[in-house]
C-alpha cells in the first residue's frame, strides 16, 4: 500500500483541489503526481487515495511522462539602478507589485555554499550600504518564479534585504526544469535539505555588510509556508517568521520554536486551516510568541496575485499584518 509523506500528501491534495476546481487539466494533474511519486503505479495509487474515480486514475501500465523542454525565460536577477528600464511581473494584479529595475532598489543573483554545493538566490535590497533588517523567502511548489522575485522586491521597498532561494539549484534551477516536474523534484529532495539550505542562507545574509547582524526573519508561501514552519523549529537565530497557509510543523517540536511565529490562513482552505486549532493549542501551551490569523472569504494561495485565487483586499491585509509582525519582532 502506498504511504504518502507529509509534503507528498500536501502537494497531491493541492493539485487535486486545483483539478476539481477546473484550474488544472487532468493531464497536468496526472503528470505532476507521476513526477512526485516516481512511477505510474504509485501515481495511480496516490490519486485513488485523494479521491479520484477509477476513470480518472491512470493505468499502471502507462509510461512515465517525459520532462518537456522548458522555454521559460531566465529567472536570473540583474543589478538594478534608477536609470534601468523597469520590467513588470507577468500577470501581476497587486497594486503592491514592484517591477524589476524600480528606482531605489538593487537586485542580483547571488550564490553561496550549502553543504559543499553552490546554491543560487535572488537578492533584492535598498540601494546603498546602510545596514538594515533582512528576510529569507521560501517559494511555493512552483519554484523560484517572477512572482516570488516580486515579493522580494516588495520587502526591499520596505527596507529589507530579501533573499529568495532557488531550492532546485542542485537540479539546474527552476527555469531549466519542466514546470510539472518542479513539485516532484522539491518533494524528492526532502524538507530537511531545504531547511539546511535556508540555514546556509541565514549565515550568508548575516555576514553581509548591508545586514544588521541578527535581524533576520523568514516568510514562505504554500509549500514554502511548511518549510518556514519547519525552519522555525530548527533555527536558533531567526527573529520572526510568517507562514502563509503552509502545513503545520510537528506539534511535538512546537516548544523548541525560538522566533516569533505568525500563521496566515484562508477561511475556505479546509485542508490547511482545518488543522490550525491543534497548532493553536500547542502554541498556547508553550512560551512561543505567536499569532495565527484566518482571513475571511478566501481560499488557499489568495496572496499570489498571478493566480485566479488572488483577492486584493485580504492579500493586502495579510501583507500588512506580516510587515507589522516583522517590525515588532525583527
Amino acid at each position: 500500500m502506498v504511504q504518502l509523506e507529509k509534503f507528498e500528501k500536501y502537494l497531491i491534495e493541492e493539485f487535486y483541489d486545483d483539478y476539481r476546481s477546473g484550474e488544472m487539466s487532468h493531464r497536468t494533474f496526472t503528470r505532476r503526481v507521476a513526477f512526485i511519486m516516481g512511477s505510474m503505479t504509485a501515481a495511480a495509487a496516490a490519486m485513488t487515495l485523494v479521491g479520484c474515480t477509477p476513470q480518472e486514475v491512470p493505468r499502471t501500465t502507462d509510461p512515465m511522462p517525459r520532462p518537456s523542454p522548458t522555454s521559460s525565460a531566465s529567472l536570473q536577477g540583474t543589478a538594478a539602478s534608477p536609470g534601468n528600464a523597469t520590467t513588470a511581473v507577468p500577470n501581476a494584479k497587486s497594486p503592491l507589485s514592484v517591477p524589476e529595475g524600480a528606482a531605489g532598489l538593487t537586485t542580483a543573483t547571488v550564490k553561496f555554499d550549502s553543504g559543499g554545493t553552490e546554491i543560487s538566490g535572488y537578492l533584492a535590497r535598498p540601494e546603498g550600504s546602510q545596514r538594515g533588517p533582512a528576510v529569507l523567502i521560501c517559494h511555493e511548489n512552483r519554484g523560484l518564479t517572477p512572482h516570488i522575485q516580486d515579493v522580494a522586491r516588495r520587502f526591499a521597498r520596505e527596507g529589507y534585504a530579501a533573499l529568495a532561494l532557488d531550492l532546485l539549484s542542485r537540479e539546474g534551477g527552476t527555469a531549466n526544469l519542466d514546470p510539472d516536474a518542479v513539485p516532484g523534484a522539491l518533494t524528492q529532495a526532502g524538507a530537511q535539505r531545504h531547511v539546511n539550505d535556508f540555514k546556509a542562507a541565514f549565515e550568508y545574509l548575516n555576514g553581509q555588510g548591508f545586514v544588521e547582524e541578527g535581524r533576520i526573519g523568514m516568510v514562505g508561501f504554500c509549500f514554502g509556508g511548511g518549510i518556514t514552519w519547519q525552519s522555525s523549529t530548527e533555527f536558533q537565530g531567526l527573529k520572526a517568521t510568517s507562514a502563509f497557509y503552509g502545513p503545520a510543523p510537528d506539534l511535538a517540536k512546537v516548544p523548541t520554536i525560538k522566533p516569533a511565529v505568525m500563521g496566515v490562513y484562508a477561511e475556505n482552505d479546509a485542508r490547511i486551516t482545518g488543522a490550525m486549532p491543534q497548532l493553536q493549542q500547542a502554541l498556547d501551551a508553550s512560551t512561543v510568541k505567536h499569532q495565527l490569523k484566518v482571513y475571511p472569504g478566501v481560499d488557499h494561495a489568495f496572496h499570489n496575485d498571478t493566480s485566479e485565487r488572488y483577492v486584493e483586499a485580504q492579500a493586502t491585509a495579510a501583507w500588512n499584518d506580516t510587515l507589522a509582525w516583522f517590525r515588532d519582532n525583527v
